[in-house]
């Protein structure tokens, strides 16, 4: 398996809990790799749900995929400024074909001014029966939500506006490298 470089070109792939895909993102470019976090940068990037519809993004998006943490946070650069989506989901693999991750349900929704809101609690509760979520993903869920509302409240990377323009700015160096 080829491992993955800046400058490279990766699918993103998004499952359930039973292994079902759910949403693929069909081009994002490698930004940056560390042990333990891969940057990934798109805009106007064909989304592919699982039901077959699809959808372009409107606006660019960084993206933090995690080996450790149970979520991946996508910065979203707006005319008015930039917003955080947050996914509570596994740590992320890569396997030669894309970045795949399993998608848990709960997200939190970043405004400019910091303030957040829990997202799709509903969904959760139905997919933890549904799946069957064991009891030790719920507990890692649970403390991983707690970790990542510490990281939004302290404006920790990459909730730092700096570090997106920043990471932007590699992602739009590396699309003209390309071209």
């Amino acid at each position: 398996m080829k491992p993955l470089i800046v400058g490279d070109t990766v699918q993103i792939h998004s499952y359930k809990h039973n292994k079902a895909l759910h949403r693929i993102w069909r081009s994002a470019t490698v930004i940056n790799q560390t042990e333990d976090c891969l940057v990934l940068g798109n805009y106007k990037t064909r989304v592919i749900e699982s039901d077959g519809r699809n959808w372009m993004t409107k606006e660019p998006a960084i993206c933090y995929f995690f080996k450790k943490q149970w979520f991946n946070v996508i910065g979203m650069i707006k005319p008015d400024g930039i917003y955080y989506y947050c996914n509570l989901s596994s740590p992320y693999l890569y396997d030669g074909e894309a970045v795949k991750y399993i998608d848990y349900d709960l997200d939190i929704r970043v405004s400019r001014d910091g303030t957040f809101k829990i997202l799709d609690e509903d969904e959760y509760q139905k997919h933890q029966l549904k799946y069957r979520y064991p009891a030790e993903i719920k507990s890692i869920l649970e403390s991983e939500m707690k970790v990542l509302i510490q990281m939004i409240q302290h404006r920790k990377k990459p909730f730092d506006d700096s570090f997106i323009e920043q990471s932007f700015e590699e992602f739009k160096h590396l699309r003209q490298t390309s071209k």
